[in-house]
């Protein structure tokens, strides 16, 4: 029965992509049953490097003799030397890479960018990487590819870097994924393709612009345009109380945002978790995975955010709930579209995207602040009430919203007040008062959260608290890499003598947005 569910899985992914075929294969469609076998006997611990791993000879040629050599009873089988034999393994970023903690942070970062920068991609039949036609940097340690929103943190260290040619070299990547596939994936992976991550491409837009002018905000228009219909798509055509996609329409006729992946199966790098996670859960599995892929998509996999008990995994509710942090983020980039259509006299278009945004803000504010908890939480869209989470995701508005009549600031200080009991901890900002041993909760803390919170508070006047998150971050950084010669991922910000935890795999070092959030933040504080 076990065996006829998993084959059942990788019909269901086939099906999903029929008729999709400029989509490059996910390894399900490319290895089938040796796909499955590799991941649910873990013959790796991570579900991740099978799927990256490189084919050495023509994969049709691979599977056909896997099933030969499985099903000759002649033959004595091994599944782990059968795919050392054909698969070249995939090599980690900075896994030989020697630092020197007596060496000035700073100084380290910058020699850094170096061993976590690729050149450009050649396409390998079987592949999971979609080659990207420009240099790039990679976050390091497991993550051998480049991510969504990782890469905008990044490149605040590589400005600070004076790296202005890799910015630009990643935007145009990203540019380039757009008008390839419709919009940027999770990142430059096959089994990627079906979700996006938080959109940040407008900022990177504006990122550039701060370096090369005006012009590039123009340049990369149709691409801003393009991303925007992505999450969008069908909003025209959404019924009040309904859901498609990425797009939520209320019962009073708003349109707001959600995070979504096209698939309802487990996701290809993290397989077994996946099977484990909905047999768990008693739940429809089809919908558990959903929620799994869209919880990826967030960024946030995973957190008591997505939670319905705010305890349990098994309780995973990620398409039912509306993202402050999302919708800001699309707040945003409603606005530099707007900024773009400005510059090329596009009046009509201006008024257009100005009035979304404004939309969408009265909406953020109607459906996210929470007059009691005197914050920005989720919505439940489904369950028509606020998810009363407090998390750093609630202070994405304030780096975005108009300071208007000095409202901002009054809704910022009672903000500032919630954060310094719920969420500030001796090394900065944790992602959540719960401890439930996904990452991004309690007791961890993540450079893009820091940065966009220092960002917000700030702006709207709280800058005493702001300046205390950024140095309180830095010192653990810098104690951490005095102790160890690495930049983490992620750092347990409330036991500074622990390392941080978690999730699906260990913490990794390298590390693209801890290494940029640094420099920005150190530069910052000097102003």
């Amino acid at each position: 029965m076990v065996r006829k569910f998993l084959l059942s899985l990788v019909i269901m992914s086939n099906l999903e992509s029929l008729g999709q075929d400029t989509i490059p294969p996910t390894p399900d469609r490319v290895y089938g049953e040796l796909f499955i076998d590799v991941q649910e006997a873990r013959i790796f611990p991570d579900g991740k490097t099978f799927v990256d791993c490189v084919p050495r000879r023509d994969p049709a040629e691979i599977v056909k003799d896997y099933l030969a050599a499985k099903r000759n009873p002649a033959i004595k089988f091994a599944l782990d030397l059968f795919v050392k034999e054909n698969f070249d393994l995939p090599v980690n970023p900075a896994g030989n890479y020697k630092s020197d903690p007596n060496e000035d942070i700073s100084t380290h970062i910058k020699s850094l960018w170096k061993v976590l920068r690729r050149e450009p991609d050649q396409a390998v039949k079987g592949s999971s990487l979609l080659a990207l036609p420009h240099p790039y940097i990679v976050p390091g340690g497991r993550f051998r590819e480049i991510y969504y929103w990782d890469s905008y943190f990044t490149m605040l260290g590589l400005k600070e870097s004076g790296e202005n040619d890799m910015i630009e070299n990643m935007v145009k990547n990203f540019a380039w994924l757009i008008d390839t596939y419709g919009h940027i994936p999770n990142g430059n992976r096959s089994y990627y393709l079906s979700r996006s991550q938080p959109p940040f491409f407008s900022m990177m837009v504006e990122l550039l612009a701060s370096v090369k002018g005006d012009q590039v905000m123009v340049t990369y228009l149709p691409q801003l345009e393009k991303e925007y219909q992505y999450w969008m798509a069908g909003a025209d055509k959404l019924e009040p109380g309904n859901a498609s996609g990425t797009v939520v329409r209320l019962k009073d006729g708003t349109i707001m945002n959600r995070y979504w992946d096209e698939k309802s199966i487990p996701r290809q790098e993290s397989y077994k978790e996946d099977l484990e996670t909905a047999i768990s859960s008693k739940r429809n599995k089809p919908n558990v995975y959903r929620h799994l892929r869209a919880g990826a998509a967030s960024g946030w996999d995973y957190s008591s955010r997505w939670f319905s008990d705010k305890r349990n995994i098994s309780t995973i509710e990620t398409t039912d709930i509306i993202p402050v942090d999302l919708n800001s983020l699309l707040y945003k980039t409603e606005q530099v579209i707007a900024r773009a259509m400005l510059i090329t006299k596009n009046e009509k278009g201006v008024a257009l995207f100005e009035s979304y945004a404004e939309k969408r803000r009265q909406a953020i504010d109607q459906y996210c602040w929470h007059n009691e908890m005197k914050f920005y939480t989720d919505y439940n869209f489904r369950k028509q009430k606020m998810t009363n989470t407090i998390t750093p995701a609630g202070l994405f508005p304030f780096c975005f919203f108009p300071q208007r009549q000095g409202y901002l600031s009054v809704v910022a200080r009672q903000a500032a007040e919630v954060v310094q009991k719920k969420l500030l901890q001796p090394g900065g900002l944790q992602c959540s008062e719960y401890n439930t041993g996904q990452q991004w909760d309690a007791p961890n803390g993540w450079a893009p959260l820091q940065w966009m919170a220092v960002t917000g508070l700030a702006r709207s006047g709280q800058i005493g608290l702001a300046k205390e998150i950024a140095n309180r971050w830095l010192q653990l950084n810098e104690k951490v890499y005095k102790e160890t010669g690495k930049l983490m991922e992620k750092y347990n910000v409330a036991d500074l003598s622990k390392p941080a935890g978690g999730g699906e795999y260990k913490a990794q070092d390298g590390f693209g947005w801890t290494n940029g959030v640094y420099l920005a933040m150190k530069e910052w504080l000097k102003e």
